[in-house]
């Protein structure tokens, strides 16, 4: 719970600074943070690294640079990630990236989503569906496609936090439900 408070008060200060820069500076910071945060999440070496404390913090200052250096961040979100180095925060990079992802996001006026199926679902069928709820949300839709197949059928469908489940398995288990209670 105080990593995600931790995480929003730095996530919110960082968009505040974004939005008196200007859209672009806001995107582009959001892309490099993105990209932080995938990099962190595809390689737990590097979260490991940033949060040990028998690496000093001038190791981690001169890794966050090439890092950053790489992505082409700007001098703000440099001073920004040197600045959590120096407040021993950067345990929580990560969610910091989260939570201005999602700060984007809202700005942005985008929904982030997850359909989950039983089979894959072909381009065809998977913009349709994205569409379809478009049209109905009255928003941009950001969805990802997954497959499982222990859903047997139909599918789940997370947005934000709502969950559609209209799976076979769901429909099965309400279905038990009755069965048991005898109605």
């Amino acid at each position: 719970m105080i990593n995600t408070v931790v995480a929003r008060r730095y996530a919110n200060a960082m968009f505040s600074l974004g939005k008196k820069d200007g859209d672009a500076a806001l995107n582009a910071r959001g892309e490099c943070l993105a990209a932080i945060g995938s990099m962190l999440t595809a390689n737990p070496a590097l979260g490991l690294a940033l949060k040990s404390p028998v690496i000093g913090v001038d190791e981690k200052k001169a890794l966050l640079e090439k890092l950053l250096g790489k992505l082409k961040a700007d001098k703000v979100l440099r001073n920004f990630c040197l600045l959590l180095a120096d407040k021993e925060r950067l345990a929580f990079l990560g969610e910091i990236a989260a939570c201005y992802g999602k700060l984007l996001d809202e700005a942005k006026g985008v929904v982030r989503g997850e359909c989950v199926t039983a089979v894959k679902l072909s381009a065809d069928k998977q913009s349709k569906l994205k569409e379809t709820l478009q049209k109905k949300a009255g928003a941009d839709i950001e969805l990802t496609f997954a497959v499982d197949k222990d859903i047997l059928g139909g599918m789940v469908l997370k947005m934000g936090d709502r969950v559609l489940d209209a799976s076979l398995r769901a429909q099965l288990g309400i279905l038990r439900e009755t069965f048991k209670r005898g109605e």
